[in-house]
């Protein structure tokens, strides 16, 4: 009994978190999964998803489907396309709060304005988050709040004024001047 629950296989695993534009290309993919070797493996993993599910109405709310023995998650906003993967024996249930999780996080932290544009000017903000919420394929973290509290405190500048940051980077600025303080 003791393997079992140390073992790295009991616990859900996510194989990838790719979000593509209304093309199929990447704007922000990363891989936990050996499943796909190369990066012609991954590319072509990546259209044979996209075209899949392009056809499917995933707008208003997350779909499910069975892809080459993966359980596929996806969601489509704007022009972007979101897709969580996960082996076949995971639960969905868990998958889409993977998903839906990234996808509020990352609402959150572009105020609302989810496309393709906002996306690739944010690519950091959106690297952190897809960092936060999975390492290494194990599911860290699901409440969108969370995240985006994590990432904004993790890309704040200290050396902004206080004027121009947000409320919550103004407050985490604060903290940490408190703490430099007491530290003395």
């Amino acid at each position: 009994m003791a393997n079992f629950f140390s073992s790295r296989d009991s616990c859900p695993a996510v194989k990838n978190i790719l979000i593509l534009d209304s093309e199929g290309k990447r704007v922000a993919v990363k891989y936990y999964s050996d499943e796909w070797p190369t990066n012609a493996a991954k590319l072509a993993f990546e259209k044979s998803i996209f075209t899949k599910t392009l056809k499917s109405n995933a707008r208003t709310e997350a779909e499910i489907t069975m892809f080459d023995s993966n359980i596929v998650i996806y969601k489509f906003v704007q022009d972007l396309h979101f897709f969580i993967t996960g082996g076949d024996e995971e639960n969905e249930l868990l998958l889409a709060g993977v998903l839906q999780g990234l996808f509020d996080a990352i609402s959150l932290l572009l105020r609302n304005t989810i496309d393709k544009r906002e996306a690739l000017e944010n690519l950091d903000l959106i690297f952190l988050c897809i960092d936060e919420i999975v390492d290494q394929g194990m599911i860290l973290e699901t409440d969108s709040n969370v995240l985006a509290g994590k990432v904004a405190i993790q890309n704040m500048d200290v050396s902004a004024p206080l004027s121009e940051q947000t409320i919550s980077q103004a407050l985490a600025t604060a903290r940490e001047h408190l703490t430099r303080t007491l530290l003395k």
